[in-house]
């Protein structure tokens, strides 16, 4: 067994520290992750400048890029064996609803699915790093059970939001689709001290759609939530109102 590891919050975040220290002899582990901070940069690669790398003293392999970078350089470079599973986080907050679609924590793990490598991304609900111990042991809960009895057919890719609780590891799981937000709350202007204005992006909207079955919901009452996700972004529902949309021209 080969894991590869990856995070947005950096090499130096506490959450990748303690995925790691989870799944010390499960097998061989490659840690590929940002140099700084890359929250928010969803499946971005950089096509317009090259990547350094460099390896910490913990021998964690830091990348001058994105999530979707480190993870692809892994894949594609030949410094690494191909994984047999890679790993996201954990990350500092949750990553449910619309939030997967700008997570570079659920980037870096669809980058492995793309490559065809069974592929989790975890969060921690709070900010913070609370109870991030007893994260780190569902984490590994999830890992083993997954690897001895895989439901579905390689590859697939698992989204998974644990509360942060000091009970978390004694939580039922649930299986759930993406919950949805209403917009983000506007943006935010302020001025430098000389007087320029410059913009921060808004807070995430409230939660929307968050009823039974949901990853919000499944959070809220305490459970792992663990949402299987795919890439096809095609809306197969309207695809015949479009069909004869297209026959009326």
């Amino acid at each position: 067994m080969r894991i590869l590891i990856a995070n947005d919050d950096g090499y130096l975040a506490p959450g990748i520290a303690a995925l790691v220290e989870a799944c010390k002899g499960l097998g061989q582990i490659d840690v590929f992750a940002p140099e700084r901070n890359a929250s928010g940069t969803s499946n971005a690669l950089s096509l317009h400048q090259p990547l350094s790398l460099h390896t910490a003293a913990n021998g964690f392999r830091y990348v001058s890029g994105t999530p979707s970078d480190c993870v692809h350089l892994a894949l594609t470079s030949g410094l690494i064996p191909k994984p047999d599973l890679v790993l996201s986080g954990i990350n500092n907050g949750a990553n449910m609803g619309d939030d997967t679609l700008y997570s570079g924590t659920v980037a870096a793990a669809t980058e492995g699915y793309l490559f065809g490598v069974p592929s989790i991304a975890f969060s921690l609900t709070d900010k913070g790093w609370q109870h991030l111990d007893v994260a780190a042991r569902v984490a590994r809960q999830v890992v083993e059970h997954v690897l001895a009895q895989e439901p579905a057919s390689r590859p697939w890719l698992l989204n998974v939001n644990i509360p942060a609780s000091a009970q978390a590891d004694q939580a039922p799981w649930a299986i759930t689709r993406l919950g949805r937000r209403h917009a983000s709350f506007p943006a935010v202007p302020q001025a430098n001290p000389r007087g320029d204005l410059f913009y921060w992006i808004g807070p995430a909207g409230e939660a929307k759609e968050d009823g039974e079955g949901t990853d919000f919901h499944a959070v809220r009452a305490g459970q792992v939530s663990i949402t299987p996700l795919q890439v096809d972004m095609t809306d197969h529902k309207r695809m015949p109102a479009w069909q004869g949309w297209v026959a009326t021209r």
